[in-house]
């Protein structure tokens, strides 16, 4: 049990560091065209970052996949991350088809998770996909999502139509493994996913556990399996 100074002291820390990597992305943009580079063998990597983040959010992460050889995708279309679920998960689609790329490990963040299912039950674009890899996702929904006004982060609320869709929808929790932190300001209700491989790690936060070493391990070890 989280005492509520530690709560709100993961609050402060959580928000300093998303703070922080969002102003680094605005006056010092990377480029993804070299990280597409890769060992002959390895599987893609297709990165989705979480609202209102780009990709960069998660280079941590694709420094750490690179540096292993595996070749990392990111789609630029997607922005910020503001369309809805399905509207994104189109995106994604296309980027798939479009590279024609198969046995693809999608490593997502929050609201990336969610887009990552959602391609995963589509026929064509489900089948290029080997695994998801989702950090922080709110499968379920949160219920923070009702003190919002903005319909972008409403929608994460347990009762919106496409959350329910994500829920009922099983056929695919066997190929996602669901990475989160033994305590997650956003999500009071957990990451766990029925079916899926659920791993709590010895860490807090909803932003900055994507630069933790725990973290990056478990994610090379997921993405190795």
């Amino acid at each position: 049990m989280v005492n509520p100074f530690a709560k709100a002291w993961f609050w402060m820390l959580d928000y300093v560091y998303v703070g922080t990597r969002q102003v680094r992305a605005w006056l010092a943009p990377a480029d993804p065209a070299p990280y597409r580079s890769g060992t002959a063998g390895l599987p893609p990597v297709l990165l989705l970052p979480g609202i209102y983040e780009t990709w960069e959010f998660m280079k941590p992460v694709a420094e750490r996949l690179h540096a292993l050889g595996h070749p990392i995708h990111v789609v630029t279309d997607l922005g910020h991350n503001r369309a809805t679920v399905p509207a994104a998960a189109a995106i994604v689609s296309d980027y798939l088809i479009t590279h024609d790329l198969f046995g693809v490990m999608i490593v997502a963040h929050s609201k990336g998770g969610l887009i990552g299912k959602f391609v995963m039950m589509s026929p064509e674009a489900g089948a290029r996909i080997a695994r998801t890899v989702a950090i922080a996702t709110p499968f379920a929904g949160t219920s923070l999502a009702r003190f919002t006004v903005l319909p972008s982060l409403r929608s994460f609320r347990p009762a919106d139509p496409v959350i329910r869709l994500l829920v009922e929808e099983e056929f695919v929790n066997a190929r996602i493994i669901s990475l989160f932190g033994s305590f997650d300001p956003h999500i009071p209700g957990g990451s766990e996913l029925p079916g899926a491989t659920n791993v709590s790690l010895p860490v807090s936060g909803h932003f900055r556990i994507m630069a933790d070493r725990v973290l990056l391990d478990e994610v090379v070890a997921a993405v190795g399996a």
